[in-house]
């Protein structure tokens, strides 16, 4: 029967080519996203500036939360990643230096700069042995001195650096070579900058780095790198990028699977129903049941191990392809390496062959069972449609598209609500498309009216094709229904998303004014710009992430955070006090949001122990409640107690409230004022809500191209099951034409099943889409209706309609061009 498989293909070139493509592209896709997520699960970025140091000493980027109450038996924890750089106290530097085989240890710190010829990374001139740098110009930084690397300045000019809130001239000692605009202070000056902390602290062996490594008793919250590991402590936001990454790509990679599986299934499902005439007689003549699904399986199994085959070369490029497109995007950092080894390949082949196995399994299970005598009968009538797998397969789906649509709408609120609700697209979708021909039936029956009414006979001739065979029709519609809903439903979702987090940031915001300090804000920046003509209010605005360690909370993802200045924090936020005052916001205190107090069972005066986002466990108290938009809740910090805990030190920004009666310009004018001589610019509102529109446009973007990736998908394998279906129809447009119907009339009717088709598809598509929509949006907006333009719909169901079209009227059209006689008896 295998030998029979082989001899069949040959023969039904237009199935065995539907089939490899849906396969092959299927593979290709799944592979990507598996080298995507072994990008993301290694985090490899080879150290650049510590290459030369064997050893790197750095702080654990993880934590370790608790999944349940400490107060139970056996409490578990759980890592999660701090989202700020932890660093180290320079007295362990002794405790390394004294561990047998470590022959030096060099502190490491990294500080941003603000130079006349742009932004720079700024070191201790100690540190430059790490790279190493070496100098090629002038002589080592003395006490006011700096050497500089990649900047326009020559050895004995005056130079103007802002560096950690500090503005100061320093005459230019030396040039070193460097790749990167670097400033190498002395070893002082750096530290004094850096707070007195390092950042890591580079160590020096004669012997094996693993074997001195492995000696060195560093304590808790702190790991010896060697190796390419070493790259974690250079690049922390890179093992953050990867667990973006590792996200992103399981999350598509699952829906390729699931989509690849169905678009597999229908259109093996259609190469197989053409050949009913064919496996009909084959059971005829006696082929046993068993005998024909092993042809069948040989077939399928063939045509997807050719497809594997031709997608091992194209995987890793179309992988690599999108990992250049999220490097553009700034997504990655550029330091990270892609990586597609073997294990990718292998599980993109394997969930290929599961689809082509399971697809081929379903295909020929139902012409394996017919009974000789009803062979040719069971060949020309289609009977039945629902089987028990489908039902069963449908009640599975539809039942939890409906509880992620409960909990979406009982549980969730805010963004998270996205979360259950992407989920729910795909469930609905697949249950739609588990009993696509009896709803195919039903939505052709209700247009048989107003097709009749509008397209006459070959419209009437249209519809009642359609309805007498749904299942094959079906395997068109499917494709269709996905594109649509999956399209429709994360789109409308993700714009939705961006529109109501802005529309959360700008009603918490009563600032006219930001002053941007890329070197951070100093108490004298600070004072100057409150003192400012015009100015009623100005606070620090600094940004973060904690975690609540006690009372225990099971929230792993931590908490937003903003640093503002009690004085000015009423004046820049419009969150509404509820009680106490943000004006006791000094020291170690917080502000909690209602929401969260209620969760903790915590109050005014209550204690709160937090987890700040470098690792440092601090106890706060409570000094005030606010409400907040749901699901856009922020703990209100002191500037200074969150600053301190950032990777910048300080806070970046000053957000400025304009006395009555100032107006924008007059605003500017004062600030540009109050701040000259200061390394900072000056915008108004619409620039801090520009950026914050920004940065979520940068996770839009990202799960658009994902989202295009299998979408472009599912529109090929619409092209190629209606180019299928259409093309193996030469017998019937003929035999049409022998009865009377011209040329024109069967284009005509051909365009119409293709509108016909169309319009089931969109119409289930967007029934699948609002499944998950509407209840998203009335937890996030109070209203059905999503947010964003309707050209999103509109171009969705007009790609639909016209590729339906298209790849209808195109291959009948190639179909007849025969004669009709000759079709007839050439398909006989």
């Amino acid at each position: 029967m295998f030998r029979l498989a082989l001899r069949t293909l040959r023969l039904r070139k237009g199935g065995f080519l539907a089939t490899f493509v849906a396969a092959f592209l299927g593979a290709v896709i799944v592979s990507a996203c598996g080298g995507l997520m072994e990008t993301g699960i290694l985090a490899d970025a080879p150290p650049q500036r510590l290459a030369a140091a064997p050893i790197v000493v750095a702080g654990q980027q993880e934590t370790e939360l608790p999944k349940r109450d400490p107060a139970e038996e056996d409490p578990k924890t759980e890592s999660v990643l701090l989202p700020e750089r932890v660093r180290l106290d320079p007295g362990l530097a002794d405790r390394i230096r004294s561990t047998p085989g470590v022959s030096a240890v060099v502190g490491d710190v990294t500080v941003p700069v603000v130079t006349p010829g742009g932004p720079a990374a700024g070191h201790g001139w100690n540190s430059a042995v790490l790279t190493p740098s070496s100098l090629t110009a002038g002589h080592a930084p003395g006490p006011g001195e700096v050497v500089v690397a990649g900047l326009p300045a020559q050895p004995g000019a005056m130079i103007q650096l802002a560096a950690h809130g500090t503005t100061g001239q320093y005459r230019v000692a030396g040039i070193a070579g460097a790749t990167q605009p670097e400033v190498f202070f002395t070893e002082a000056d750096a530290e004094s900058l850096a707070g007195g902390q390092v950042d890591d602290f580079g160590v020096f062996t004669t012997e094996n780095p693993e074997t001195v490594a492995a000696r060195l008793n560093l304590g808790p919250g702190v790991v010896a790198l060697t190796g390419d590991d070493r790259g974690r402590a250079e690049f922390p936001q890179a093992e953050a990028a990867g667990e973006g990454l590792v996200a992103l790509s399981a999350v598509s990679g699952g829906l390729s699977v699931l989509v690849a599986l169905f678009v597999v299934a229908s259109t093996l499902a259609l190469a197989t129903q053409q050949r009913r005439r064919e496996l009909a007689l084959l059971r005829a003549i006696g082929t046993t049941p068993r005998q024909l699904r092993r042809m069948v399986l040989g077939e399928a199994m063939t045509i997807g191990v050719l497809a594997i085959a031709a997608a091992v070369a194209l995987g890793p490029l179309l992988g690599r392809w999108l990992f250049g497109r999220l490097v553009n995007a700034g997504v990655v950092p550029e330091v990270v390496r892609f990586h597609q080894g073997w294990l990718p390949m292998t599980v993109a082949a394997g969930a290929t062959a599961l689809a082509v196995l399971i697809a081929a399994l379903v295909a020929a299970r139902r012409v394996s069972r017919i009974r000789p005598t009803e062979a040719l009968a069971e060949a020309s009538v289609e009977r039945r449609w629902l089987t028990p797998v489908r039902f069963v397969l449908a009640v599975l789906c539809f039942g939890g598209g409906t509880a992620l649509g409960i909990v979406t709408l009982a549980v969730m609120t805010g963004p998270v609500a996205a979360s259950t609700a992407g989920p729910a697209v795909l469930l609905w979708a697949i249950g739609v498309a588990a009993i696509s021909p009896g709803v195919t039936k039903l939505v052709a029956a209700l247009l048989h009216g107003p097709v009749r009414l509008f397209g006459g006979v070959t419209g009437w001739l249209a519809v009642v094709n359609t309805r007498a065979t749904a299942t094959r029709v079906s395997g068109a519609v499917t494709p269709i229904v996905l594109a649509v809903g999956i399209a429709t439903g994360n789109i409308y979702l993700q714009t939705t998303q961006q529109a109501v987090s802005q529309q959360a940031f700008t009603e918490d915001l009563r600032a006219d004014a930001v002053v941007a300090a890329p070197a951070g804000v100093s108490p004298e920046l600070l004072h100057r710009v409150q003192q400012a003509p015009g100015v009623a209010a100005a606070s620090e605005y600094a940004t973060s992430t904690v975690f609540v360690t006690a009372p225990f909370d099971d929230s792993r993802d931590g908490h937003p955070a903003l640093g503002l200045t009690a004085a000015s924090a009423a004046g820049t936020t419009s969150a509404a006090v509820t009680g106490g005052s943000l004006g006791a916001l000094t020291g170690d205190t917080v502000a909690l949001p209602d929401t969260v107090a209620a969760e903790l069972h915590r109050g005014v005066g209550d204690p709160v122990t937090l987890r700040l986002g470098d690792g440092h466990d601090v106890t706060v108290r409570v000094v005030a409640l606010v409400a907040q938009r749901p699901g856009f809740e922020a703990l209100l910090f002191p500037a200074g107690l969150l600053a301190a805990h950032t990777t910048a030190g300080l806070a970046p920004q000053v957000l400025v409230r304009a006395a009555p009666g100032v107006d924008h310009a007059r605003l500017a004018a004062s600030l540009t004022a109050a701040t000259a001589g200061e390394p900072v610019t000056v915008g108004d509102r619409e620039a801090l809500l520009a950026a914050h529109a920004a940065d979520d446009e940068i996770g839009a973007w990202v799960n658009y191209l994902m989202l295009a990736m299998i979408i472009g998908y599912t529109v090929i394998s619409v092209v190629n099951t209606l180019v299928m279906a259409t093309a193996r129809r030469r017998r019937e447009f003929g035999l049409q034409r022998l009865g009377g119907f011209t040329r024109t009339q069967v284009l005509r009717m051909a365009g119409v099943e293709g509108g016909v088709i169309a319009a089931i598809g969109i119409l289930l598509g967007t029934v699948v889409s609002a499944g998950a929509i509407v209840p998203f949006c009335l937890v996030a907006t109070g209203s059905p209706l999503p947010i964003g333009p309707a050209a999103v719909y509109l171009t969705v169901i007009a790609i639909a309609a016209v590729l339906a079209l298209g790849a209808s009227v195109v291959p009948a059209w190639v179909a007849t061009r025969a004669r009709p006689v000759t079709a007839v008896a050439l398909d006989e």
